[in-house]
């Protein structure tokens, strides 16, 4: 696989310039909400990318599609937005139901570059995206409480690029970031709703389950 970092770099710098970093709509009540996980199969030549749609407030699975999707960029540090799009836009037209509100399993611009996979991916459909990480890319933060629930902004070259949040006792925080067409309040403020006593909100919780076939998915699919 041929690489041009260079390109992918001028790409990343350009395409972070488009993030809109505020809320779209002063109100903003979505009917749908999406989550997105990807993972990689057969030695990591094939990107899997899961994506549900559940419902708004009820936070119930309507929806579910996998698509696998061979890879055509190695894994590089930095640059795993480019690695992972290719599969979320493959199971996003395969969605029969929009969502308003996406959640993605990744950064959003707490990133270098301030260019993560869930900015990349929210630009390319254009609705509001929040980024939930399992861990830091980027930035400093102040210790958290061990209090569930508990927050600290996260900071990077002098900027607030995120929120960090203590979503469960006894795991490590949530690295929660705008993607796009969303206020850094509003993506916590998102994620928190989202939350139903587990460290991940639905939305990112029930496409992990999806893509990893976990036995909460098992037990919906034969309910």
């Amino acid at each position: 696989m041929s690489v041009n970092l260079a390109e992918l770099k001028a790409l990343q710098q350009q395409y972070a310039t488009q993030v809109i970093r505020h809320d779209k709509d002063v109100v903003f009540c979505p009917r749908y909400i999406a989550g997105g996980d990807v993972g990689f199969e057969a030695q990591g030549t094939v990107a899997r990318a899961a994506m549900v749609i559940l419902t708004w407030p009820e936070l119930e699975l309507v929806e579910y599609r996998v698509a696998r999707v061979p890879v055509t960029l190695p894994y590089i540090p930095g640059y795993l937005s480019f690695r992972e799009c290719p599969a979320l836009e493959a199971v996003w037209q395969m969605l029969t139901i929009k969502p308003d509100l996406l959640f993605i399993d990744g950064q959003g611009i707490a990133h270098p570059r301030g260019l993560g996979v869930a900015s990349h991916f929210g630009l390319m459909v254009d609705i509001p995206t929040i980024g939930v990480a399992k861990s830091r890319l980027c930035g400093e933060y102040a210790e958290l409480s061990l209090e569930p629930g508990s927050v600290s902004d996260l900071r990077y070259q002098g900027q607030t690029i995120g929120s960090v949040l203590r979503s469960k006792v006894r795991c490590n925080p949530l690295f929660i970031s705008v993607g796009h067409q969303i206020s850094t309040e509003s993506a916590l403020a998102w994620t928190q709703q989202c939350l139903r006593g587990y460290r991940l909100p639905e939305p990112t919780r029930w496409a992990d389950a999806v893509a990893s076939n976990r036995p909460s998915f098992q037990r919906w699919l034969g309910r």
